[in-house]
């Protein structure tokens, strides 16, 4: 993978967490704390979504098979990195939603990121020789 893929995924990563992680604190409370059917479609849907705009990020770039679970990384990471921070400070850094949502967030987030690193990581498997 070229060193400007690279720097371009790693920034990619942070702007998706940012973007994400801004519209979360705007309507998280409309997901998170209101009914349960909500909340299972976004757990469902948004992971899906995640996935495939990253996927269709990692085709852009023309990312080799064999590189998707280290580009994955680069795209994961810095979010995971934030929601980390995010999640020890909730209240200060999601005022608008309770505290107990963090538990439903944490886990939401958990799935999105495990299922764009589980695709990245079959697909790299699939590619080695």
């Amino acid at each position: 993978m070229k060193a400007h893929d690279r720097i371009f995924l790693l920034g990619f990563g942070i702007a998706f967490w940012a973007i994400g992680t801004l519209w979360y604190r705007v309507r998280g409370a409309a997901v998170f704390e209101t009914t349960s059917l909500r909340y299972w479609i976004n757990f469902a849907v948004v992971p899906a979504m995640s996935a495939v705009i990253c996927i269709l990020i990692l085709r852009w770039r023309h990312i080799p098979a064999p590189d998707w679970a280290s580009s994955a990384l680069l795209i994961a990471l810095p979010g995971m990195f934030g929601e980390a921070i995010l999640l020890t400070r909730f209240a200060a850094f999601m005022p608008r939603m309770h505290v107990t949502s963090a538990g439903k967030y944490g886990a939401f987030l958990f799935a999105a990121y495990a299922l764009f690193l589980a695709i990245a990581e079959i697909v790299t498997l699939r590619a080695a020789p």
